[in-house]
């Protein structure tokens, strides 16, 4: 894993990787929110940036609807849509830029490091959670949770809840992480004897940039998908 720099507020220690990436990441999002919902027309012609905003909300909610066609899958339509493209373009961002100061790194895809894609699961794991005791009560919630079918596999779902947690999350950081390091060694491969290692790195480098970023587009849908079944799991 990359070194990077840290700073401390009252007792707290942040990672400076970790707080550039998910501003950017949230930075870029938000202003390709902003530009493509801009001057809003019934019937946009061509392919306009509507046409793209609206293609991303389409497919956003299809995948909600797959798995929650309900009042509750209405609600979450907003937070899919965000998380989709928060996660989309936080796995891309370190295919397209890493910036290293110092021998730290500074700016890569915030869903290569673990504390992020953990607390993205604990997001989701915990609005499934909630959403199933608003909508079943609590005793119907943990009935149909914990004890069923059949109260003597309490233990193993209780550790099921628990693994899904830990596989939403580590699923998405292995992935980007991997494939930011093999970006890493294709580049110190580059560097290793000049130009007779430089052509063919380059050549690899950009054929597992574009595969990164396919990686990238299927981890951010799988992530979705699964916090919709998690979500319907726990209130159907």
């Amino acid at each position: 894993m990359e070194k990077t720099a840290t700073f401390s507020i009252a007792g707290l220690t942040f990672d400076w990787n970790v707080v550039i990436s998910t501003l950017v990441s949230m930075t870029i999002v938000f202003l390709l929110a902003f530009w493509t919902s801009r001057k809003l027309v019934m019937k946009p012609a061509g392919k306009s940036k509507q046409n793209m905003l609206e293609w991303v909300i389409d497919f956003t909610n299809n995948i909600v609807d797959g798995s929650l066609p309900n009042k509750t899958g209405n609600s979450l339509k907003f937070f899919i849509f965000s998380m989709f493209l928060f996660i989309f373009v936080g796995n891309q961002l370190g295919v397209a830029f890493t910036v290293d100061v110092g021998g730290n790194t500074f700016l890569n895809s915030p869903t290569a490091n673990p504390l992020v894609t953990m607390t993205l699961a604990l997001i989701a794991i915990t609005i499934a959670h909630f959403l199933g005791v608003e909508k079943q009560g609590f005793k119907n919630y943990f009935k149909s949770v914990y004890l069923s079918p059949f109260s003597v596999l309490f233990p193993l779902n209780l550790i099921e809840q628990f693994t899904s947690f830990l596989t939403l999350g580590l699923r998405l950081f292995g992935n980007i992480f991997a494939g930011e390091m093999v970006l890493s060694l294709l580049w110190q491969l580059a560097q290793s004897a000049g130009a007779i290692s430089f052509v063919p790195a380059f050549l690899l480098t950009i054929l597992w940039q574009g595969f990164s970023l396919f990686i990238g587009a299927i981890q951010a849908f799988v992530f979705v998908t699964l916090t919709t079944v998690y979500v319907s799991e726990k209130t159907e």
